[in-house]
């Protein structure tokens, strides 16, 4: 995630470009000499299996960036990039970027330490995949997303950034597990659901479950 200071640095070398609910920043294959930055809105990363279906890759809040990989290696982009909540996406271009970073020591050394979180992020999340039952992957979920800043109204609630079909993929169920497991959870009073929001009534048992063994 770039903060706030970073991201001062570098306003004044992107271009804005405000994007309307279902368009695309990107498609995957396209040409990407560019880091993109979401200023405001929601993205959503899809990329094609080998059958090519598409499948989300994550969800990108304010503040969090995607493209760098692309914009490196002067390749192809790999996802797509959809707009599920309207927004401004900074985009600043490769010409400017990599000098920028030879010139900043502190935004160089920021970057390096995103990258690493992201990195260990997907790693994470790799994992608990392979590791965790369902039930403890959806916990973790929820507590990321409210750990994203996607609550409201000061309360400890979050809005599922998608369809559930799309967010129970991320953490490898179908939609019908995914529902049912949210009405276990509300069931044991750890959230309340009413239809996309969810309010998060018990935060500390939430994590209780995602961090216990199996």
């Amino acid at each position: 995630m770039i903060n706030d200071k970073d991201l001062a640095v570098v306003e004044g070398m992107v271009d804005s470009v405000h994007y309307d609910k279902g368009g695309f920043v990107i498609r995957e294959g396209e040409a990407s000499h560019s880091l993109f930055i979401v200023k405001s809105g929601l993205i959503k990363l899809t990329q094609s299996n080998i059958e090519g279906k598409q499948h989300v890759v994550r969800f990108l809040f304010p503040g969090d960036y995607f493209g760098q990989y692309a914009l490196l290696h002067l390749q192809e982009s790999d996802v797509s990039a959809e707009v599920i909540t309207g927004g401004v996406i900074c985009q600043l271009h490769r010409e400017k970027f990599l000098p920028l970073l030879r010139e900043n020591a502190e935004l160089s050394f920021h970057f390096v330490l995103a990258l690493s979180k992201q990195l260990h992020e997907a790693e994470e999340q790799a994992g608990a995949l392979q590791m965790l039952d369902v039930e403890k992957r959806l916990a973790k979920l929820l507590l990321d997303l409210h750990g994203k800043g996607t609550e409201l109204s000061g309360t400890p609630e979050i809005r599922l950034p998608s369809a559930k079909k799309e967010v129970a993929a991320m953490i490898g169920t179908t939609a019908e597990t995914f529902s049912r497991k949210l009405s276990k959870f509300s069931d044991m009073k750890l959230i309340t659901v009413h239809r996309r929001r969810i309010e998060l009534t018990n935060l500390n048992a939430l994590q209780q479950l995602a961090e216990s063994s199996n």
